[in-house]
């Protein structure tokens, strides 16, 4: 076997979920299977509908919702970068404990239609963020434009130099490039300043273009892209020093809006077994040669799943352990709840299983 049996981790932070409207039936269903998965703190995303997380009160009353479905879990909080933002919300927000704010380009992916079309207007805001140590998170892609020769496949690519404009306008701001998919991303991420990071999700660990072109339950934005892609995510985890971490983008959408009439919503659930999806990617990684057998270690898995995470939003590391083990798990076929039925990345394969200690 190219891995232990078994690894005593710490217990795991997930940087960027998405739970969905609380109360909600997707929320109610979700929610409860954070600890399944070993992840005991999480930053919540905020683009909500019919309307986003903008103001304080807004975030704290959302945070409510989510504690009153599962209060064992450490939820950090964001806003929404939108118009009514303004710094004085900026100097709320950082009193009232929010860890981040989230910016989405304007249509780039799912609830992005109050999102940015350009970071001009929101100099004051930034500044404003950058003194009170609040994070910039960046859906790090440009909207797909026929005329501008953009689409899923490099809008990441060229959403980079936007990233750098930003590090070179605030140098103090912490940024995280949520989601990276690409070696570009990667290495722009491993160039920058100590301020910069990126999360890096448990599904594009495995994925390629083919994949979910082929399977609707693949989709998400930004999408998998080429084998070289993948082996430098892969790469990132095991060598991370703290330049990336966690961040499934973990994305319960019901089962009609992935299969029905219309777009199909980008999304990949990977909640209730994400570590066990990290440690499958890195062995089947080992077994094609992307990274090598001594590379994973239980310090690298410690530091990605929960520590480097936990370090840059200034949360205390885990207070418990959990224990994960090959082949310990088997992924539902789909989760059903009031109304809802959510079909989970990998559905019907066998994981590494989960065991709190």
């Amino acid at each position: 076997m190219p891995l232990q049996d078994s690894y005593t981790l710490p217990a795991a932070a997930d940087m960027h979920v998405h739970l969905r409207n609380a109360p909600g039936p997707i929320a109610s269903l979700a929610t409860p299977t954070i600890r399944r998965a070993g992840i005991d703190t999480v930053f919540v995303m905020p683009n909500l509908a019919p309307r986003p997380v903008v103001s304080v009160a807004e975030a704290l009353a959302y945070k409510d919702a989510l504690q009153q479905l599962d209060s064992s879990v450490t939820y950090l909080m964001s806003l929404y970068l939108h118009e009514s933002i303004t710094p004085d919300v900026i100097r709320e927000a950082k009193r009232a404990g929010i860890a981040g704010v989230k910016a989405y380009p304007k249509g780039a992916t799912t609830n992005s239609q109050w999102g940015v079309v350009s970071f001009d207007p929101f100099h004051d805001v930034l500044k404003a963020m950058e003194e009170e140590g609040i994070v910039l998170n960046l859906h790090g892609e440009v909207p797909s434009s026929a005329a501008d020769g953009v689409t899923v496949m490099n809008a990441e690519i060229r959403f980079i130099p936007v990233l750098k404009g930003l590090v070179e306008k605030y140098p103090k701001l912490k940024i995280v490039l949520e989601h990276c998919t690409s070696a570009d991303a990667v290495e722009a991420v491993k160039a920058l300043g100590e301020n910069v990071v990126g999360t890096i999700t448990a599904h594009h660990l495995s994925l390629l273009v083919d994949d979910w072109s082929a399977n609707v339950h693949h989709y998400c934005k930004p999408s998998a892209k080429s084998p070289e892609d993948r082996r430098a995510l892969l790469n990132a985890v095991v060598t991370s020093n703290g330049k990336f971490f966690l961040g499934t983008d973990s994305a319960p959408h019901d089962i009609t809006s992935k299969k029905g009439k219309g777009n199909t919503a980008a999304g990949v659930f990977t909640q209730p077994y994400a570590i066990g999806y990290v440690l499958t990617a890195l062995e089947e990684a080992i077994t094609r040669g992307d990274i090598a057998e001594a590379s994973v270690t239980e310090d690298a898995l410690a530091g990605f799943l929960s520590g480097y995470g936990r370090q840059f939003y200034g949360v205390a590391p885990a207070a418990r352990q959990i224990r994960v083990t090959r082949g310990g798990a088997r992924v539902e076929e789909s989760l059903r709840g009031e109304g809802v039925e959510i079909v989970p990345f990998r559905a019907g394969e066998t994981t590494w299983g989960v065991e709190w200690l």
